[in-house]
Parts: C-alpha cells; structure tokens; sequence
C-alpha cells in the first residue's frame, strides 16, 4: 500500500502522518488489497482551478478524486462503475477551506470534514457513486459508519497538531 499526503494549503496546520495512518486504517477496513493513492490538502482558490479544469463546474468544492485505475488519463473517479475494487489507484483533492466552512454550518469540526472527504473519496474509488438520489443515500450511509468507526480509532482532533518527532 502506498499512500502519500500532500498539504499546499496554509488555512489550517494538519498533521499528516495521522492523516496517512487514518487513510490506511479506512483502506484495510474496506479490504483495499493494493493501493496508490496520493492525497492532496488544497485551498479554495486551488480547488476552484480543479474543479473549473477538469469537471467544468464554477467555484470550489469540498473533495474530488481522480481513478487512475482503468485508464491512461485522469478522469473523475464517480464516473466509475465497477462495484468491487480490491485495488485502487488515483488521487484525493481535499479542500481544507471548505471543511472549516462546512464544520461550521453542520456544527461540527474541521478535522472530521476532512476525514469524511476522505472516505468519500476512497468509497469513489472503490466503486461508489452518489449520482441518483437512491445511490447518493447508500454512499452517505456507508460514509457515516466507516467516518463513526475511524472516530473510534482515532482522535480526529489530533489532525490539527503537528506530528511530534521522536528523538
């Protein structure tokens, strides 16, 4: 498994190798046999660039993900219609301004959006779609009880303190 986590936003500081051990965990709790995945921590100007290139949707957004898996190019992964996946390939784009955004407005904290970014990118990765209104419902399911089950795990409070170095 290979997961590699990017940060070019300065909103928040985050720390990323929790980050990392959470997305590992999240894989090893959907059965993800293989997997390269990249996660990057964007702002909202860098998120509106994206979403502008590659979806032709105007503004930002709080997460997309592109499934290098079944082609050459990137393309957005909830075009995927494979049901089972036990490898995954592709990358995350988080939007770490619209997480402080959305936490307020949902009345909850910025770390857990950012974890539930996450799942939801990995859940289109593993062939998930949120297209249909009976769809979108069973994903967000899905996405609440492996979000509920991290929590358990892990304090995702501790995403916003910089990882300690050991001596």
């Amino acid at each position: 498994m290979s997961v590699a986590v990017t940060n070019s936003q300065r909103t928040r500081k985050i720390n990323l190798r929790l980050l990392k051990k959470i997305t590992g965990t999240l894989l090893m709790e959907l059965e993800v046999e293989a997997a390269e995945l990249a996660i990057c921590l964007v702002d909202e100007a860098e998120m509106t660039r994206i979403n502008e290139t590659f979806l032709r949707h105007g503004g930002s957004t709080d997460v997309i993900t592109f499934d290098y898996t079944d082609s050459d190019s990137a393309r957005p992964a909830d075009s995927v219609h494979r049901v089972t996946c036990p490898a995954i390939q592709g990358e995350i784009f988080v939007c770490v301004d619209e997480a402080v955004a959305q936490a307020r407005k949902f009345d909850t904290n910025w770390q857990s959006e950012v974890a539930r970014y996450i799942v939801h990118g990995v859940l289109h990765l593993t062939g998930h779609n949120d297209h249909r209104p009976a769809a979108r419902k069973k994903m967000k399911r899905e996405e609440n009880r492996l979000l509920a089950g991290l929590s358990l795990r892990f304090s995702l409070a501790q995403l916003s303190r910089p990882a300690r170095i050991s001596a």
